[in-house]
């Protein structure tokens, strides 16, 4: 029987004019460079669905299934969480017209732009929600893509039993070291695999490390060259990436954070509660617990990133910040 996840421990505070008003509890993983586990807390043993974080597996099924589009946009695009910027939507068309395919043939569902300006624009224009401006239509234009490449239906490609899927559970278990424990429904439609914590800190850590040339080395290259693809202007990923140059970081729904950095280590976040405000800080947090003197970072940027700012009146009046690890 599948062991259950069971929550974990105190992660962060939320912080309001001094006084403390609540907590985020959750589990999280930090590796060193050579994959020993350097610190933990909570449950990083059991099972947990990593969401969007798990994307760069996805790009890596896809690749060795003969993904046709290997440029590092392409492949930033298909991991991308996106927020529905216009060079967002410019670059899915993009994808879906090289393949022959319409958006028509995207089967994510129609959302507005994440992205404030982008969504103001939709609405004030009367487009209406969009698939391609929906955060997954990337992912699903490559899965569309590989599929029409390889010569299988592009009208079940969400089916856990397609041949792409297939190769992207594979894909997650050669990297994570884990067999899929469950597999369920991602928002976006997609097949969702579930798996430990440790496991999704093992993968990122893979991923940097792989050797130039292969396939997982370009899933990399390509996040870390396109940060604003994978995320977004205003992204968190796009601004750590940014601010940690070598850094892989990639979020997912309901309190996931991923990131390793080559030589350093890497590391993986789950809020119990799914606030996807604390995953972030807590991942910088246990970031900067690592030895990150050779690097050339962005400082001042990795401070922002380190607390989520909380309002009252327009005004800022505090934060979520992160009390683990000390």
């Amino acid at each position: 029987m599948t062991k259950a996840y069971r929550g974990g421990g105190l992660l962060a505070e939320i912080v309001r004019s001094g006084f403390v008003e609540g907590f985020h509890r959750g589990s999280a993983v930090v590796l060193d460079a050579n994959g020993g586990v350097r610190d933990s807390i909570g449950d990083i043993d059991a099972p947990i669905f990593p969401r969007s974080a798990n994307k760069p597996m996805q790009t890596l099924g896809a690749l060795r299934s003969g993904l046709p589009f290997t440029a590092p946009a392409d492949l930033a695009l298909a991991s991308a969480s996106h927020r529905g910027e216009p060079f967002h939507v410019d670059a899915v068309r993009s994808l879906l017209e090289r393949a022959e395919l319409s958006p028509e043939a995207l089967q994510c569902p129609p959302a507005w732009p994440i992205e404030e300006s982008a969504r103001d624009a939709a609405i004030a224009s009367g487009a209406g929600k969009s698939r391609l401006t929906m955060n997954c239509s990337g992912k699903h234009a490559a899965m569309l893509a590989t599929s029409r490449a390889a010569g299988w239906s592009t009208d079940d490609y969400l089916s856990p039993n397609h041949p792409l899927q297939q190769a992207n559970a594979r894909a997650t278990t050669d990297l994570t070291g884990y067999d899929i424990a469950a597999i369920g429904v991602d928002g976006c439609g997609a097949p969702l695999v579930a798996y430990p914590l440790l496991g999704l800190a093992r993968a990122f850590l893979h991923l940097v490390h792989a050797e130039p040339g292969t396939p997982e080395r370009a899933v990399a290259d390509g996040m870390r060259a396109h940060p604003e693809l994978v995320s977004g202007t205003h992204g968190f990923d796009t601004r750590l990436m940014r601010a940690v140059p070598t850094a892989l970081a990639k979020l997912g729904a309901e309190g996931v954070q991923a990131l390793a950095v080559p030589g350093v280590g890497a590391v993986a976040v789950k809020i119990d509660d799914g606030d996807n405000r604390a995953s972030g800080p807590v991942a910088v947090s246990a970031l900067r617990t690592m030895d990150l003197t050779n690097l050339s970072l962005d400082k001042s940027t990795l401070d922002k990133l380190a607390t989520t700012p909380l309002y009252g009146g327009g005004k800022r009046v505090g934060s979520v910040r992160p009390v683990w690890p000390i």
